[in-house]
């Protein structure tokens, strides 16, 4: 989903426009997440003025609904392209070229892609966090911190891209990983990395569902359950895995 003739709009907003602007990203990403997380999709926002969402199980005729929702709400408008693969990547691609190409699903409501006419595929998602940071927070200042998160985000975005994956920063120490099937193979490869590269341990729960929002639900709750072994005195897995 990205805001249609952005640039343009912004500068009748004039100069004094960048505090206007990053409300209404805030504002945008709360209702596409709402609209979408209550059909048990899941929204990842992708440079402000733009997003990626998980639709799997969610029809055309749901997703029109929510563009009908987000033209009352918004003066801006938005576009919106469905496509799927056999990975997250080639999902991206399939929607990306569905725009390129103007392949319209809907032309009165800008939406633009392919759906999928086969039986509706598994979504695989890491949630992966930074083991014992709050140590390291103490040696680092809060700006330290974040600087070091951009510089991991930035080596799991080209690792996992590599790998036909997508990766998303979720604020703190969280990121996700929308995942293809050798989810827990590049898991344990990633995390080899970066402890040889950065010196951080990582943890990494995985979630299998057939919803973005009930992977996620798996993802995070094995990642509790890392947690939770780690806290108990014994030795804790770098990866659990929920389906």
């Amino acid at each position: 989903m990205k805001i249609t003739g952005y640039g343009p709009w912004t500068l009748t907003l004039g100069s004094d426009r960048e505090h206007e602007l990053q409300m209404l990203q805030a504002s945008l990403y709360h209702k596409i997440q709402k609209l979408f997380s209550e059909k048990n999709g899941l929204v990842f926002q992708n440079r402000s003025d733009e997003f990626f969402a998980i639709t799997n199980g969610i029809t055309l005729d749901e997703h029109i609904d929510i563009q009908k929702e987000l033209g009352k709400l918004f003066e801006v408008k938005v576009s919106m392209t469905i496509g799927f693969g056999d990975t997250p990547f080639d999902a991206n691609i399939s929607a990306y070229n569905g725009k390129r190409n103007e392949k319209f699903l809907n032309k009165e409501f800008n939406i633009y892609g392919s759906v999928n006419g086969k039986e509706e595929q598994n979504v695989a998602i890491m949630h992966i966090d930074v083991d014992s940071l709050t140590a390291k927070r103490k040696m680092l200042s809060p700006y330290e911190t974040s600087s070091l998160m951009f510089k991991l985000y930035s080596k799991m975005s080209d690792f996992f891209l590599d790998k036909k994956s997508l990766a998303f920063f979720m604020g703190g120490d969280n990121f996700m990983v929308v995942s293809n099937s050798q989810h827990k193979i590049h898991a344990h490869e990633f995390i080899d990395q970066i402890k040889n590269e950065m010196n951080l341990i990582l943890n990494c729960g995985i979630g299998i569902n057939n919803t973005g929002r009930g992977a996620a639900k798996l993802a995070t709750k094995s990642l509790d359950t890392i947690r939770e072994i780690r806290d108990s005195g014994k030795e804790k897995p770098e990866v659990y895995e929920l389906k």
